[in-house]
């Protein structure tokens, strides 16, 4: 079991003094103090069942990241490389098993046309995705395109980052993921219950429960400093799941001296010939699914929680008011599908998506509500990774930093990107965000901004 205690998980579970209303409200007050909460108050705050107790966690969690990270929102797309694989998960449309799955792996010509659409939307940072197969997927090959993808540049526009989801690698090839110059390795448990671990991946080498948990310390070890943990939501019950990952993030923490960049929280999606995501055994309802990112943000407030395009427009909206603070935009799950010639590619698609939308009609939908999109990537270039960056987020510093270079990343787009409907919004979103920025940040912001409007692009400090 490594370092995931069931037996500690499950006694606080069972524990009926954890659901005292008292109790739950102080935890609540104390996380407020913006230093985190422990696994047994975790677990009484997933208990909360009182609608006036819930509004306060939500209420809180909306503060503890107002506080540490603004109302900014980050924005990024997946590109998927290749949905060959050699694994049989039963929730996925990418599993060996799936024989009517159109198989599809990009050349490295179609990763920089892949590269040169999303550039042309908008994005500066991407999250490549592949399944996981010796042949169609071998790291040499995700090398060559993450140099393709930093070698295209549209009239002076580019993608800045590289963050990469793949399979757990060996100590020495981690090294060599480390020398692509990738952002954040972000890697999802799926589930941390093991018996249902084994049971969602009866073969391939992602049944290897511990060789999945264990990648975080090896990627650490081989230099990589960002790192994202998540699990999928709907494979087993939503308490035990979040509390097992705040038990890795803890872990983290504890042992690399970095807790996780990122926490993802995907829920179960329908999924071509994927028995289980048919009817996902544990379905998380939107009540509990907004209450478990709260909590998740009281316990690490220091980290980057990010949703996805799984979830509607409408509940995405709800859930930017309790902690989120990164998000997928116009997001597609097949390799290839960022061309014109997407709606061919349905039957490559890993599983179905809730927001349909593109990053232009987010984007301003962002702003109406009153948040700031923002594509910078200036930390994973400013040395602001692994300790240095959870010192910047643990102590609140951070958003003196992110603030002004998100502002300056948002009228990049504005400027290159954005639809007529969108600049007006956006431009008094903008001009409204300056000003209330701090005498100097704001100076600073100005002269950035400045320079962007002469021409200049990928300002930051």
């Amino acid at each position: 079991m490594e370092f995931i205690n069931e037996k500690l998980i499950n006694s606080y579970l069972q524990d009926d003094s954890l659901k005292n209303v008292d109790l739950q409200k102080e935890i609540i007050a104390k996380a407020k103090e913006r230093k985190g909460i422990t696994l047994e108050e975790s677990a009484a705050l997933l208990n909360i069942t009182d609608k006036e107790i819930m509004n306060e966690l939500f209420k809180a969690a909306g503060e503890i990241k107002q506080a540490i990270y603004g109302n900014r929102l980050v924005m990024f797309a997946p590109m998927y490389l290749s949905n060959a694989c050699v694994n049989n998960c039963l929730y996925c449309a990418f599993r060996r098993d799936n024989k009517e799955l159109a198989r599809k792996t990009l050349t490295v010509d179609e990763v920089g046309f892949e590269a040169e659409a999303l550039i042309k939307q908008g994005h500066k940072r991407l999250l490549l995705v592949c399944g996981e197969h010796p042949k169609e997927s071998n790291l040499d090959f995700v090398g060559k395109a993450i140099e393709r993808i930093y070698s295209i540049d549209y009239k002076g526009n580019n993608i800045r980052r590289v963050n990469v989801n793949i399979a757990p690698l060996s100590l020495e090839d981690f090294k060599k993921l480390h020398s692509f110059e990738i952002g954040t390795y972000q890697i999802f448990q799926e589930t941390y219950h093991y018996d249902t671990y084994k049971q969602m991946h009866p073969s391939g080498p992602k049944k290897d429960y511990a060789w999945r948990l264990r990648a975080p310390e090896r990627a650490f070890e081989a230099g990589i400093d960002d790192l994202g943990i998540g699990a999928l939501f709907g494979l087993t019950d939503y308490k035990f799941e979040t509390l097992a990952m705040l038990m890795h993030a803890d872990y983290m923490d504890r042992e690399l001296g970095v807790g996780p960049h990122t926490i993802s929280i995907p829920r179960l999606e329908p999924a071509m010939n994927a028995p289980t995501a048919v009817q996902p055994p544990y379905a998380v309802d939107d009540v509990s699914f907004k209450k478990l990112i709260a909590i998740l943000r009281l316990a690490v407030p220091y980290t980057g929680i990010i949703l996805s395009t799984r979830e509607k427009p409408e509940l995405r909206r709800d859930l930017f008011n309790v902690g989120v603070s990164q998000i997928s935009a116009g997001s597609k799950t097949s390799p290839g599908s960022y061309d014109e010639e997407h709606e061919k590619k349905k039957e490559l698609e890993q599983f179905q998506l809730g927001d349909h939308r593109g990053l232009d009609e987010v984007v301003s939908d962002v702003c109406e509500l009153g948040y700031l999109p923002s594509f910078c990537t200036s930390c994973y270039r400013s040395g602001r990774t692994g300790d240095r960056f959870m010192e910047l987020a643990k102590s609140g510093n951070i958003g003196k930093i992110c603030s002004p270079n998100a502002l300056a990343t948002f009228k990049e787009y504005l400027l290159d990107f954005a639809s007529d409907e969108t600049i007006e919004s956006g431009e008094n979103a903008l001009a409204k965000q300056v000003e209330d920025l701090p005498e100097y940040e704001k100076k600073r912001t100005k002269k950035m901004i400045e320079d962007l409007k002469k021409g200049e692009r990928d300002v930051y400090f």
